[in-house]
């Protein structure tokens, strides 16, 4: 009796220990099911606003629904291809740049050579972004740029004008370099010194330079470098090689600058 009594004992331990594990196992499912939806609308949030600040639309303390109101009413986005420099016809807004990295149909592995920005793998397709003022004209022209640094990848967004060549703004808004230092690519008045800034020369070769004190006075196509940061320096500058060239957006600013925004 003692026996089945001490059996019985474990095998009612056992039950509510098993079904103390389901109900958990439901209610952690539950709640990922019930988060992935507003983690999805935050990441959505995040990009947008980082997108409006670089395009010198987003105001401090604008809530998330101001947010959304002036990134549908002033930005477009588009697909592109790279290697055409041709926006894609048709329905573009389940591009996922991820997805395409992982296939060779939708991407390209980069020779040493060529991988400037140390990406080893570019997809054969972008997402850019088209801002338009009040008359629906394009002013802006928003382009994802990426590369390796000292510590990590790092992810900005660069405003051009609308002449394929002026740079409007930059902002890094994902990386893992040091603060104080590498990390100083956040900063304002290191972004600042970015506008006004030529990408281009007069023959149409990538021609931004990231040098020790700004080089000469008056060069239009001159950053002043992080001090202490030269391995992050060297990153932004790789970044900007690469995605300027022919892998990159060389060919659609190439485009831009001919004119083939002007009819919106």
């Amino acid at each position: 009796m003692a026996n089945e009594s001490k059996n019985d004992s474990i095998g009612k331990t056992l039950l509510v220990v098993l079904l103390l594990c389901l109900v958990c196992s439901v209610v952690v499912a539950g709640s990922a099911v019930g988060l992935k939806e507003r983690q999805q609308e935050q990441r959505l949030l995040d990009k947008q606003r980082n997108i409006l600040d670089v395009a010198g639309l987003l105001v401090r303390g604008m809530s998330g629904e101001q947010v959304h109101e002036i990134f549908s009413k002033r930005i477009e986005a588009r697909l592109l291809d790279l290697n055409s420099g041709e926006f894609v016809p048709g329905d573009n807004s389940n591009f996922d740049l991820a997805a395409a990295l992982r296939s060779d149909a939708s991407s390209i592995a980069l020779p040493a050579s060529k991988d400037l920005a140390g990406i080893r793998r570019r997809s054969n397709q972008a997402e850019i972004y088209l801002v338009r003022d009040d008359t629906g004209a394009v002013s802006k022209i928003i382009l994802p740029v990426y590369g390796t640094g000292l510590w990590s990848m790092m992810y900005a967004f660069v405003a051009v004008d609308a002449d394929g060549n002026t740079v409007r703004g930059l902002s890094f808004y994902q990386h893992g370099e040091t603060p104080g230092l590498g990390g100083e690519i956040q900063n304002p008045n290191w972004r600042a010194q970015w506008v006004g800034r030529q990408l281009f020369d007069a023959n149409g070769n990538p021609a931004i330079r990231i040098v020790h004190s700004g080089g000469r006075s008056g060069d239009i196509h001159a950053v002043d470098g992080l001090s202490g940061a030269t391995l992050t320096t060297n990153g932004v500058q790789n970044i900007f090689n690469f995605w300027l060239g022919e892998h990159g957006f060389g060919p659609f600013l190439q485009r831009v600058r001919e004119g083939a925004l002007k009819n919106g």
